[in-house]
């Protein structure tokens, strides 16, 4: 293959994305390898940062097991690397974190529906089980939530085909295989 991808450096991008390079900086005290990924685009890192940022009917910790196990559904390892150490700020265990990866969470019978239709949405490409929909309905969701955890589902797809296109380094702690 003679195309390979390497992340860029501030001085390498836009000026639109500087700024937000120095956004991130800030904020996060670093710039993500992944994040610096989508910047070798003008446009892709604004765009995905502003869709991730949009208003949600799940709570974060409720966003942090749907990027886990679409993660782990798509075997990104950066992304479940960044997740875990979110979860984690979210305050789940990191037995529970496992859990979720493994794809339940028998701590807590809401997020284990939550765990189970978003694991449904991504092995089965937006087909999820209707039992996986009854079980989260079930569980006091709405069809709004179904809507916001496709949307979640979605974003979290964009950063894993990202990685496995793009092959940054992993530049959060490093998680263990399942």
């Amino acid at each position: 293959m003679k195309t390979t991808f390497s992340v860029p450096e501030r001085n390498q991008v836009s000026e639109a994305n500087q700024t937000i390079f120095d956004t991130l900086q800030k904020s996060l005290g670093f710039v993500p390898n992944l994040y610096a990924s989508f910047a070798s685009s003008d446009h892709a890192l604004s765009a995905f940062l502003n869709a991730q940022g949009a208003k949600t009917s799940l709570t974060g910790k409720e966003k942090e097991i749907v990027n886990l196990i679409v993660s782990q559904v798509n075997n990104c390892v950066y992304c479940l690397s960044a997740h875990t150490k979110f979860a984690k700020m979210n305050g789940f265990t990191d037995e529970q974190i496992l859990e979720i990866r493994s794809g339940a969470a028998s701590f807590d019978p809401k997020y284990d529906a939550l765990v189970k239709l978003a694991k449904s949405i991504a092995e089965n490409k937006g087909h999820a089980s209707p039992e996986a929909i009854d079980a989260f309905t079930d569980q006091g969701y709405s069809t709004g939530s179904i809507i916001d955890v496709i949307m979640l589902a979605g974003l979290r797809i964009i950063t894993n085909y990202v990685y496995a296109m793009t092959n940054p380094t992993v530049d959060f702690p490093s998680v263990p295989e399942l």
